[in-house]
């Protein structure tokens, strides 16, 4: 429960209307009650205002009251993202080693930490202070995570391993499986050992079943505030930039370099060994096959091979009429071929 002027002190915002309504929790638009606030992001949704039972809206500067309250702030979404947090995120209960977890005597687990039953930790791990291990988190040797990180249950994260603070690992993410590297032998191949680490920097959040491989040689870097989606693969050696986010099924092959405040889209993918550089949005299902120079200011590139959008628009607007232009090009061919011959028998 927070009066809507703490809320508003809390995002930065100001308030129209009740200062001292009290909200208990944020509810969609279309489905809010009294004492609920909801959030208007998007104009298309503007006409459900005058519906909504809400007692407070979250808005944009300029958006006109339909009889609620407003919080007016810069960014109504991130304030919604705050608001949400400070209202409804449970405080997590602080337990210790509990029964039934497996910690190597050898392993440092400092104050706070919570590491419940099936968890498995290595020797020589350090766990830093506030760090929740939950049901069934494997953590092999030399590991070192920062504090108050959060792994859930079935992550894994490979020997010499290095996680800093507030790192995320959703339930079933890997951290250091081996990089997939193979030489021809012959008709054969012989396997690389992988003998690199993965570091993941402070704030980083990986999604559930996405994978990041350990490098060849030296590491993988995940940097500070990128975040992963579900199902994302991260080849050996690869670096991604600061405050990126990769959407689900996405791909970078090994010794890709990614840039700081990237965006990739669903099924999207990078070949190995090129250089994507900052500020650089990469459409769902679009596939870079070569270097894409970072600016700064972000520069949106799609299809297959990626180049940019408004190229990618022009030449899809062409796609539907190819069946057409292929037969009047026939067309024009036989025509030529008439007027070819009747020119030789003149």
């Amino acid at each position: 429960m927070a009066t809507l002027q703490q809320l508003a002190d809390l995002v930065g915002g100001k308030v129209e209307g009740d200062s001292g309504l009290e909200i208990s929790r944020v509810s969609p638009i279309d489905s809010a009650v009294e004492g609920d606030i909801t959030f208007l992001s998007n104009p298309k949704y503007l006409p459900l205002l005058s519906e909504s039972n809400a007692s407070a809206v979250i808005v944009a500067p300029g958006v006109k009251s339909a009889g609620q309250s407003l919080l007016v702030c810069a960014n109504p979404y991130l304030a919604f993202a705050r608001i949400l947090t400070h209202l409804h995120q449970s405080p997590t209960r602080r337990t210790g080693i509990l029964p039934g977890s497996h910690v190597a005597e050898t392993a440092r687990c400092s104050d706070n930490v919570t590491i419940h039953p099936g968890c498995v930790i290595g020797e020589n791990v350090a766990i830093g202070s506030g760090t929740i291990l939950y049901p069934n988190v494997i953590i092999y040797d030399d590991v070192e995570i920062g504090e108050n990180c959060i792994l859930h249950a079935g992550s894994v994260v490979r020997e010499d391993c290095r996680l800093g603070n507030r790192v995320i690992l959703q339930p079933s993410a890997i951290i250091g499986s081996d990089g997939f590297g193979f030489a021809p032998d012959g008709s054969r191949y012989f396997k690389i050992p992988q003998v690199g680490v993965v570091v993941l920097e402070d704030d980083v959040e990986i999604g559930s079943c996405a994978c990041v491989d350990r490098a060849a040689l030296g590491e993988t870097r995940i940097s500070r505030g990128t975040k992963l989606d579900n199902l994302v693969q991260i080849g050996h050696n690869v670096v991604v930039g600061e405050d990126t986010v990769m959407a689900a099924q996405t791909g970078i092959a090994g010794s890709t370099k990614i840039g700081n405040h990237c965006t990739f889209g669903g099924q999207s993918a990078v070949t190995g060994h090129v250089r994507v550089g900052d500020n650089v949005i990469i459409a769902g299902r679009a596939g870079v096959t070569n270097v894409l120079e970072g600016d700064e200011k972000p520069q949106m590139f799609s299809g297959l091979p990626a180049i940019p959008h408004k190229e990618w628009l022009k030449a899809s607007m062409s796609f539907v009429k190819l069946p057409r232009m292929r037969k009047e090009i026939k067309t024009l061919q036989k025509q030529i071929e008439q007027l070819q011959s009747k020119l030789e028998e003149s």
